[in-house]
């Protein structure tokens, strides 16, 4: 009684209870929108929006599908890249040309309404309107639900355009449709992870989601390093600045979230001013600082400086943490100066760097002085930051550590398992925990570290677990026996950077592991799938996404350019829409620049993955079982109405 008389106050009578039940009941009976799964896109963000904004090249298929054989194809493709970069594409015709631009103006609206009428074609009139401009949304709605090849409304579609063209509005009304055009292509996003370091422009990508709301995260392990940077966990914000340094983006932190890093250039620049830093050379290094010695030099000491700090850290935190088991993060302990050698599991190994000017041999793990001064510094840098703070809050808001949609479950990396299949014990805060239950704690442990309202001892240990969720062996996000970064730096026998992964990564591709998992988390469906990214799929070497007898798809493809000489591609993304599954595959994205220019597009391949039967409906989504439910309890207040339980308003 007391939920009916809720739902009372807003459907007071039974005529606008029973006019929603009609309008929910349509909408089950619409095709299902269309879901988007991206992984790993590791700050490329031009790459990123580019395949937002061409709905993974669902945009320029409708396109062809609309006008093939009625407009030539350079026509088309100027079009589809009009409807991409309509700001930029605009500016660029209107200077090129001193010619009237009305026509124009005019052909390119009534093509877009054409192209909008057919991505809005599955949605219903309230959705479309609340994607509209709130200053054209009345005119677009109504060149929207008009067929302008329609002989009885061809002159008022055009008189309306005409209008727009001649009052000046042309403009504004070709960049407001295309980007109704961009929000209704993809109904649903879901980012599984890593959006973060390698790239430059994680925070451009922050500040687009802002703008959206049909959008999840499932947390990687690179979001979940700054968030614990941003929480003020210092052996994280080291960390974060070494990824940044060692493939020499800088732009995100400086420019995105406003880092000082003059404190450490001056102290990388006084301790280590003799050291060619050779192993410290910057990968992949950006066309902005190629060529330049001195400056490479600086981000190469820089790297080196904040590398070691990191070590000291980290051997801190693992005497700290002796729960934890991390009993291979042993590192500046094992130098031997004198003979420039390292012990590694009981062997000796040549150093390739035997300058440590800053490691004391009776205490390596402590900072010194200058050190500790410097990470006050950068400490007090990340945490005032107000923009990455914005974007962590956004991490947190529409983020988590698995998600469950429409009998698809979606995790960045992985479910810690047992050598035999089964869920593998976790201990967190002397309690055990497997699977789902695991996910769950790892989750509130992470908002603690931001819940003020929680004792600090208990927030500061929450800050701590942050690097561990990075590389501790049970983290479902890392998931190795050991994170072999000094190795890597230090020593030049492979042999020593090899970084053992855990059970789940020999057992995913056994569909019965997977159904254990899928059960497990309460995941049903007769078409159920695990989707995941964080290993990179290498394509060019015949890696195949799907995996498990179709059960798992792996859809990190390497956004970065960092991986695209091992993996041959660019990126995947998988589409879910009202007939299946498809994964496309990304080639190298040029830039925006050059697609602005000269309409080129990201190519991209097509792979049918799944396709089903019938077309699905909202009814068999999630969203139809919550609309069904709703409709259900409209049911029961329509009976109370009729049966005098509760009183009808019907002066409302």
């Amino acid at each position: 009684m007391r939920l009916l008389q809720l739902l009372a106050q807003t459907f007071p009578n039974s005529e606008s209870a029973s006019t929603e039940i009609i309008n929910l009941e349509a909408i089950l009976s619409l095709p299902k929108g269309t879901e988007h799964f991206v992984a790993d896109i590791h700050g490329e963000h031009e790459a990123f929006l580019h395949i937002l904004r061409n709905a993974s090249g669902n945009i320029k298929r409708k396109v062809y599908d609309l006008f093939e054989g009625s407009l030539p194809k350079d026509v088309m493709r100027d079009l589809c890249t009009l409807i991409y970069y309509p700001e930029k594409r605009l500016e660029m015709i209107e200077e090129g040309t001193d010619d009237d631009l009305s026509d124009f103006y005019a052909n390119t609206l009534l093509r877009l309404i054409l192209v909008c009428q057919s991505v809005s074609s599955k949605y219903t009139r309230s959705k479309v309107r609340k994607a509209l401009p709130q200053q054209f949304a009345y005119i677009i709605e109504e060149l929207l639900h008009e067929n302008p090849n329609d002989e009885d409304k061809d002159a008022y579609v055009n008189r309306i355009v005409e209008t727009i063209v001649q009052t000046g509005q042309a403009r504004n009304f070709i960049v407001a449709i295309c980007n109704v055009i961009h929000r209704l292509s993809i109904d649903q996003l879901h980012i599984l992870g890593d959006i973060f370091d390698r790239g430059p422009g994680a925070h451009i990508i922050m500040d687009y989601l802002l703008t959206r709301d049909n959008f999840d995260l499932q947390w990687g392990n690179h979001d979940a390093l700054w968030m614990g940077a941003a929480a003020g966990q210092d052996a994280c914000i080291a960390i974060v600045l070494r990824l940044s340094l060692r493939f020499a983006n800088m732009a995100t932190l400086e420019e995105g979230y406003g880092i000082n890093l003059l404190p450490l250039a001056t102290f990388a620049m006084e301790t280590y001013r003799d050291d060619p830093c050779l192993q410290f050379q910057p990968i992949g290094t950006p066309a902005e600082v190629k060529g330049d010695e001195k400056r490479l030099r600086l981000i190469a000491q820089m790297h080196k400086a904040i590398s070691v700090i990191q070590f000291k850290l980290e051997g801190q935190l693992v005497r700290q943490h002796p729960e934890w088991n991390i009993d291979r993060r042993g590192t500046l302990e094992n130098i031997d100066l004198a003979r420039g050698t390292y012990r590694f599991c009981g062997k000796d190994y040549s150093l390739l760097d035997t300058s440590f000017p800053t490691v004391l041999p009776d205490d390596p793990y402590r900072l010194t002085a200058e050190e500790e001064e410097l990470m006050k510094r950068l400490h007090h840098s990340f945490r005032i930051s107000e923009k990455l703070q914005k974007h962590i809050r956004c991490l947190f808001s529409h983020g988590s550590m698995y998600t469950v949609c429409n009998s698809n479950l979606l995790y960045h990396a992985s479910v810690p398992l047992n050598a035999d299949g089964s869920l593998r014990q976790v201990e967190i805060d002397g309690k055990l925990y497997e699977g789902r239950q695991l996910m769950q704690q790892i989750e509130l442990k992470m908002r603690t570290a931001f819940q003020h309202d929680t004792p600090r001892e208990q927030r500061l240990l929450a800050r701590d677990f942050f690097w561990y969720l990075w590389c501790g062996p049970d983290s479902p996000l890392f998931d190795k026996d050991r994170m072999a970064t000094f190795e890597r730096y230090f020593l030049a026998d492979p042999a020593t950077h090899h970084e053992e992964k855990g059970a789940y990564y020999q057992l995913r591709e056994d569909p019965a592991v997977c159904a254990r998992i899928l059960d497990h988390f309460g995941v049903e469906g007769e078409t159920r799938h695990i989707i995941n990214g964080h290993v990179p799929v290498h394509a060019s070497q015949g890696e195949n996404p799907i995996k498990a007898d179709g059960m798992l798809m792996v859809i990190d493809g390497g956004f970065a350019k960092a991986y695209h000489h091992t993996t041959g591609i660019a990126g995947y993304t998988l589409v879910y829409h009202s007939r299946g599954f498809q994964l496309i595959q990304h080639e190298p994205f040029t830039s925006t620049a050059e697609a602005v220019a000269n309409g080129t597009d990201i190519k991209s391949s097509t792979q049918i993955v799944e396709m089903m039967g019938r077309r699905i409906r909202v009814r068999d989504t999630d969203k139809g079982r919550q609309l069904q439910e709703q409709i259900k309890e409209l049911r029961s207040l329509l009976y109370a109405y009729r049966h005098g339980i509760i009183k009808e308003n019907t002066k409302k």
